[in-house]
């Protein structure tokens, strides 16, 4: 309770000092509310970090006043806005709250004559009130000046430089004021810029800004692969101050291509924030060197947005779509200049797909977040998807080429959900390439290239991209994930994601590296066999970094040379951003209202040719060579399944139950618990599935 207590003296204390650097500017101080209030219309709580009681469903503050003959400026602070929030002086909209979870001051006009002689009411109420939404919001303050004087009254130039070389480079800057909070700035008639409540990217390595007198903590950065620079700094009004911060690319990704393969815009998109020209510059600013195009339901190229920009030498714009159905949302790329938009209005996965693979130039269908229910379709819920064997229900196939395991704007509560989807996929036999996104819309708030993935390519001039071959290599699954971390993974010091690994004798050597920028943590790193956890290594977070620059561990391991064909895939995961700089954000469809932050990384797959045919066999098809030589006998069955792994066994009992058989009879359960563990680990797998499959299907 003294923490608390501690806690929120600070606040108003600080709170009370930005009202200070106020009046030192002129600006008469009207009205001052030195508290956060949480807000929630509707509901349950959203997260657990909040009481299970909302204080209001609204903000109200009555307070007396006159007239103003000029327009005046309100000043608020706002926290885990997620839903539209109105505000409202006397019922007059002077706008919303920015739709940003992020804590940040922000701003809005009070035009002349809009306070009233005596009484006057301030209120915050949700747009939508029947959306669940916890929000703080509160440090309120009218100020008797208007909004440029308020914002402007001094100025900063930031230079980011590349910290060898002193070329400026394109980057992101964060601002944060003294308490902690995101600091709307402004910027004005400034090329290449894209700016938000205390972001502002720039194409040039310049960015020009003013803001209120005060004390901040400034930041730049270039994304994943570069350090974090920061500075304080001290602004008095009317002064003119200069920055230079030098940042270093930490992170070695020598012959892999950073792609976004989920990018969209407000211009053609016509939700989010960002216009395409924003979203040119916040591609060059977070190192985004092969971007696709994916608006809903059009094929846009981005090329001629990069030259008006001046940026076309940064990354080599591909044509995409986010084909928009009703039946999953897929992004199909690369799309033949003036070729059509696929068909959206069609209603069954085996149409949609030829229509998609139909397209002219189109080699890549991702299924996206495929845990998010759109037009009330889930595509891998319950309702349609067993999880424990990758099959659809209904018998639908699911015929495309690669699927998001990681969207950093819809992020799952359990960060690594869909990378156990992919993998059940691969025991199935969809040869599926796991991709990591961004699905970005903003330009600040679920910002591009968080999530990203690296296709193994040349990216010796990242102006000309060669796109065919970076095409080869995604279909083939020469891939790796990032979230923050990037994890590598090699098979007897020669095979990659994506490979098959010729392999001999008594065990095969694994080597994983884990790396990173100094300003993010790993703190476990696991090995999956056929989706199966094999081994899992903690990396204190006193070691994370102490094996060189950008590299947070790196080991090996000698696996035992399983006894047929199985998939390796290497996953590292750490603590998530907490800092406004490259916050992790909450899920999007949250399953419940624990959450805990994790960047991770993700390798491809590197599949072991056990059984020496030269093909990578999945459990799918080891199982179904199982049933078909059982003929229907349940015993025999279940002895073949003794020398396969537990991934096989899942799929064997989805095949033997799919054949009319039943697992739930008394013989069957009896004669189950006499098989091995795995083989009962598997099946109990299929059934539990299974189980929840039925029940979805009930409610």
């Amino acid at each position: 309770m003294m923490r608390a207590t501690l806690v929120q003296a600070t606040k108003f204390l600080l709170f009370e000092l930005l009202l200070i650097c106020n009046l030192a500017q002129g600006q008469e101080i009207l009205v001052r509310e030195p508290h956060m209030h949480h807000l929630r219309a509707t509901g349950p709580r959203e997260w657990s970090e909040f009481p299970e009681e909302a204080a209001s469903s609204s903000f109200d503050l009555t307070f007396e006043a006159q007239e103003n003959q000029t327009p005046y400026t309100l000043q608020l602070r706002q926290q885990d806005v997620k839903q539209r929030w109105m505000v409202l002086l006397n019922d007059l909209l002077l706008g919303e709250l920015h739709i940003d979870e992020n804590d940040m001051v922000v701003y809005f006009e009070i035009p002349a004559r809009a306070l009233l002689a005596g009484k006057n009411q301030l209120r915050i109420e949700q747009g939508n009130p029947l959306l669940i939404d916890d929000i703080l919001v509160g440090e309120v303050a009218v100020l008797g000046a208007e909004l440029s004087s308020v914002i402007g009254s001094c100025t900063l130039a930031v230079e980011v430089v590349d910290e060898i070389t002193t070329e400026l480079l394109p980057s992101r800057v964060t601002v944060l004021n003294e308490a902690g909070a995101m600091q709307t700035v402004q910027v004005v008639n400034q090329p290449g810029i894209a700016s938000r409540p205390g972001t502002v990217y720039t194409a040039t390595g310049v960015a020009q800004m003013s803001m209120p007198a005060g004390r901040y903590e400034i930041y730049a950065g270039r994304g994943f692969e570069y350090s974090l620079a920061s500075a304080e700094i001290q602004l008095a009004r009317e002064q003119n101050a200069k920055l230079r911060l030098g940042i270093r690319r930490e992170v070695p990704t020598p012959g892999l291509v950073a792609c976004d393969t989920h990018v969209h815009t407000r211009t053609h998109s016509g939700h989010g924030d960002a216009t395409v020209q924003e979203r040119m510059v916040t591609l060059a600013a977070e190192g985004i060197e092969l971007p696709i195009a994916t608006d809903h339901n059009v094929n846009i190229d981005h090329r001629p947005f990069a030259a008006e920009l001046g940026v076309s030498q940064y990354f080599t714009p591909v044509i995409g779509n986010e084909v928009t159905t009703t039946r999953g949302h897929f992004n199909v790329f690369p799309i033949a200049e003036g070729a059509p938009p696929p068909n959206h209005r069609l209603e069954n996965w085996q149409a949609i797909f030829d229509e998609i693979y139909g397209t002219p130039g189109v080699r890549i269908c991702i299924m996206n977040h495929g845990r998010d229910i759109h037009s009330g379709f889930r595509p891998l819920g319950h309702v349609h998807h067993n999880s424990a064997v990758g099959e659809n229900v209904h018998g639908w196939q699911p015929e495309m080429n690669a699927m998001e395991v990681l969207n950093s704007s819809a992020t799952q509560t359990n960060v690594l959900q869909l990378c156990h989807d992919w993998m059940t996929f691969l025991n199935r036999g969809r040869h599926i390439t796991p991709i990591g996104c961004s699905d970005s819309h903003d330009v600040a708030r679920h910002f591009v290239g968080q999530g990203r993935t690296y296709i193994r390519c040349d990216d010796g001039d990242v102006g000309a991209i060669d796109i065919a071959a970076a095409m080869d290599s995604l279909v083939a699954g020469r891939v790796l994930v990032s979230y923050g971390l990037l994890t590598e993974l090699v098979v007897d010091g020669q095979f990659r994601s994506g490979d098959l690994a010729t392999v001999h004798g008594q065990a095969v050597q694994v080597q994983v590296r884990v790396l990173a920028p100094h300003w993010v943590h790993a703190t476990t790193v696991s090995l999956f066999v056929n989706g199966q956890l094999w081994q899992q290594h903690p990396i204190p977070v006193a070691d994370s970094g102490e094996q060189g620059e950008g590299i947070k561990w790196e080991g090996e391991w000698s696996l035992q040379m399983p006894a047929h064909d199985v998939h390796l895939v290497a996953v590292a995961t750490g603590p998530g951003i907490e800092q406004p700089y490259w916050r992790t954000a909450k899920p999007y469809q949250p399953m419940s209202p624990e959450w805990n932050s994790q960047v991770m990384g993700c390798s491809g797959a590197i599949w072991l040719d056990v059984d020496g045919d030269g093909r990578k066999t999945s459990a799918y098809e080891y199982a179904l060579k199982a049933v078909e030589a059982s003929r229907g006998e349940l015993s025999s069955l279940l002895v073949r399944l003794a020398s396969y792994d537990r991934a096989v066994a899942a799929q064997a009992a989805c095949i033997y139950q799919t054949n009319g058989n039943s697992w739930l009879d008394h013989d069957a359960q009896s004669l189950l618990k006499s098989a091995p563990i795995e083989v009962q680990a598997g099946v109990r797998d299929f059934l539990d599935a299974w189980r929840s499959n039925q029940m979805a299907e009930s409610e």
